[in-house]
């Protein structure tokens, strides 16, 4: 029976991981006593310009956690950073802007191969999809 030592796990961690998401190992639990992990194929994508890998299909929070990122967005009046909290797509703190849209629950939205992911500064802007003509 494998016995979970957080202190263990922590350092493991970090070693692959670390502040930033150095490291080239995806920071995800490989193993354990109950549930079976089933990926789907390995993607690129991008985060604030920077290229990185998470599975297909996955939570893009999820890809991004496991890359080491931990802030997803700033608030409008605070500035105050944001991350992952409640994992179900009720809370905003996880809201990015992902290929453009403003406000993506990131926790909820399945990874896709090249996607464009940014952190959200403020509210958001949300693009004009009528190419600059007022919308009717």
């Amino acid at each position: 029976m494998h016995v979970f030592d957080l202190r263990k796990e922590e350092a493991l961690l970090d070693e692959k991981v670390g502040p930033g998401g150095k490291g080239s190992k995806l920071a995800l639990i490989e193993e354990h006593p109950i549930l079976d992990f089933v990926h789907g194929e390995k993607v690129r994508f991008f985060f604030d310009g920077k290229e990185l890998e998470g599975f297909e299909g996955e939570p893009i929070s999820m890809a991004l956690h496991a890359n080491g990122v931990r802030i997803y967005r700033e608030t409008a009046e605070m500035h105050r950073p944001r991350g992952f909290f409640c994992a179900i797509g009720k809370c905003s703190s996880c809201f990015m802007i992902v290929d453009g849209v403003p406000n993506v629950r990131t926790c909820i939205t399945p990874l896709k191969a090249g996607m464009k992911v940014e952190t959200q500064h403020g509210k958001g802007n949300v693009p004009d999809l009528n190419d600059g003509r007022p919308r009717s």
